[in-house]
């Protein structure tokens, strides 16, 4: 699995972007970054778009996405989500006011990007690969994922709080090989970590006290840009060769 890291932070400043990982050029786990970093080419090539949940950090480039595919493409992308999620992008984002309802442009026969649903906590196929979605703790729906292949596992927190059960389905999960943990503020505000349903150091190394890590390497983003050098440097300070903070571009062969 090659994952491609086109967005690692909570928001944008000039050097951070939007939350978005290309996984084996052909899926974007959420759509914060894809036409502000790849060439034509390489949005026409994606097929599948798998969403955590519908902030707008998360979605911001799907909207932008959509009318580049008019006409260059015999099939949708796909957007996967959880139902909640899905009608949250169909009722306030393409809804013919804010963007125009690309699910039936260039028409309903032959449009330019489809919706499916996806199960909670039960695996379903997508590209070769069995996809879980775990429900965590944010002030909206949210999910965490677990992909699956035959080489081994991947798991992606999304935008979370202190959660519980999506540790336990990581742990049941055999072959573990990566663990993605988003990690937004620093301790001097876990107010507002707490507030907005993310994690802190000190709320992390918790969190990961729940975890088999079997091995596994932890990669941390969703960075807020105002603090992510303050974050850095307290990831530095806990000392542990396993955490790594992702960096724009960087390439994953897991």
């Amino acid at each position: 699995m090659k994952i491609r890291v086109l967005g690692c932070h909570g928001g944008e400043l000039p050097h951070h972007r939007t939350t978005c990982f290309l996984i084996d050029d052909k899926l974007c786990l959420d759509g914060g970054s894809i036409t502000s970093v790849l060439e034509l080419e390489e949005i026409l090539a994606i097929d599948d778009i798998l969403l955590t949940h519908s902030h707008f950090d998360h979605v911001k480039d799907l909207p932008l996405m959509t009318d580049l595919l008019v006409g260059r493409r015999e099939t949708p992308v796909r957007v996967h989500g959880p139902d909640e999620t899905l009608r949250c992008l169909g009722e306030d984002v393409f809804n013919n006011r804010l963007w125009p309802d690309f699910r039936a442009i260039p028409s309903t026969q032959a449009p330019s990007i489809a919706f499916e649903q996806i199960p909670l906590r039960t695996k379903f196929a997508l590209q070769g690969m069995q996809v879980t979605a775990i429900p965590v703790h944010h002030p909206v729906s949210s999910v965490g994922y677990i992909l699956e292949t035959a080489q081994g596992a991947v798991a992606f927190s999304g935008d979370t709080g202190p959660t519980e059960e999506l540790w336990k389905s990581i742990n049941a999960t055999p072959n573990l090989k990566a663990v993605f943990v988003e990690l937004s503020f620093p301790d001097s505000m876990q107010w507002l970590a707490d507030l907005s349903g993310h994690l802190t150091p000190s709320t992390l190394c918790a969190e990961l006290e729940k975890l088999d890590r079997r091995g596994a390497q932890i990669y941390l983003y969703h960075l807020k840009p105002s603090v992510s050098a303050e974050l850095k440097q307290a990831v530095a300070a806990m000392g542990k060769d396993y955490l790594q903070v992702c960096e724009l571009d960087d390439v994953y062969s897991i």
